[in-house]
């Protein structure tokens, strides 16, 4: 069974997780968690065992659907799940026809077998939707995610794929490994700027994007697959026309993160950023420099700023010696001299 943190991510801050729980426990203090860029949920799945209320958000579909089949309050079937899952495992590619996932899908970023049965199930899913529950409805395509995230023919994001001539077949239907159900957590996809300005906690955990790369973008296939929305593909990476793209990865990221900052109803922030601003890449240079945020969240109150050296994202364009990832946390309303 996939565990949350069974993803390849860009930016995932799962080999830091215990840095970041220690500083969050030894700095912080409340019952409520917010974690406003939730990503992969790795930091919610780690720190939700010392709060009270966790409120997750993310943009992207995938991710909302993943939250909701990890840690969704409502009741599951696990004999359902494991019907189906036996159903989809027993799928013989050969005997189906193709489908709007193998034709654009199939050869690039996954065998023609396997995209078909990644479409082929895909649909069964959505014909099923009304005879499961919401919860069992999210388990069984948030598996699909998994299992297609640990095949692609990419380099851990879905902006390319390789280029190949053979491609083995090696798709395989797995569950996820769900929570059980719990009103601890409240889940959005909200742009994180207006959810901020509707929900108070204690803590807010924010880790936004910081560059270029637009994640609706790079995830593309995913949200393609979860959406199910079948829409025209263009250009040679097989995108649909963009959409849900984040103010953060363009200039006036340091006036959305200010705006950000300025209105959320905390008592502690947390922000992570990495030193990526000088970087030779375009797309991996920080929108946001480290000054810049030191200051806006000094506004806020008393900032510290922790530091650890870290193996940063490489698609193999990109070369730091020295890459940091940098912890501050801000106790609002509090300055320097108190």
């Amino acid at each position: 069974m996939y565990s949350i943190s069974n993803r390849r991510y860009t930016g995932s801050k799962f080999k830091l997780l215990d840095w970041i729980e220690e500083l969050i426990l030894e700095n912080c203090e409340g019952n409520s968690f917010f974690d406003v860029f939730a990503g992969t949920g790795v930091v919610s799945e780690r720190m939700h065992i010392h709060y009270d209320k966790v409120i997750m958000n993310d943009f992207l579909y995938s991710n909302e659907i993943i939250y909701k089949a990890f840690f969704g309050n409502e009741q599951f079937d696990q004999n359902v799940i494991e019907q189906y899952k036996n159903k989809f495992q027993n799928m013989n590619p050969v005997k189906l026809k193709e489908n709007y996932f193998s034709i654009h899908f199939g050869g690039k970023y996954y065998s023609e077998n396997d995209a078909i049965l990644i479409g082929k199930i895909r649909e069964e899913i959505e014909k099923a939707g009304k005879d499961l529950s919401d919860r069992e409805y999210c388990i069984l395509l948030a598996s699909l995610v998994y299992s297609m995230d640990k095949v692609a023919n990419t380099v851990g994001h879905y902006d390319a794929y390789r280029k190949t001539n053979e491609m083995e077949d090696r798709f395989t239907y797995e569950l996820i490994n769900p929570e059980p159900p719990s009103d601890k957590f409240s889940i959005y996809r909200m742009d994180a700027n207006e959810l901020a300005k509707k929900v108070k906690a204690d803590i807010a955990f924010i880790d936004p994007p910081y560059n270029s790369r637009q994640y609706s973008r790079f995830y593309h296939v995913l949200e393609n697959v979860v959406q199910w929305k079948k829409p025209e593909l263009e250009g040679t990476a097989l995108k649909p026309q963009a959409e849900n793209m984040s103010d953060y990865c363009r200039s006036n990221a340091p006036e959305v993160f200010a705006d950000l900052i300025t209105n959320i109803d905390v008592k502690y922030i947390v922000v992570t950023y990495n030193n990526t601003y000088h970087s030779k890449s375009s797309s991996s240079k920080n929108k946001i420099t480290l000054e810049e945020i030191t200051k806006i969240l000094s506004s806020r109150g008393k900032t510290r700023v922790f530091e650890k050296k870290h193996q940063c994202f490489n698609a193999g364009k990109t070369e730091f010696d020295d890459h940091k990832e940098f912890v501050f946390i801000t106790k609002a309303g509090v300055n320097d001299g108190e």
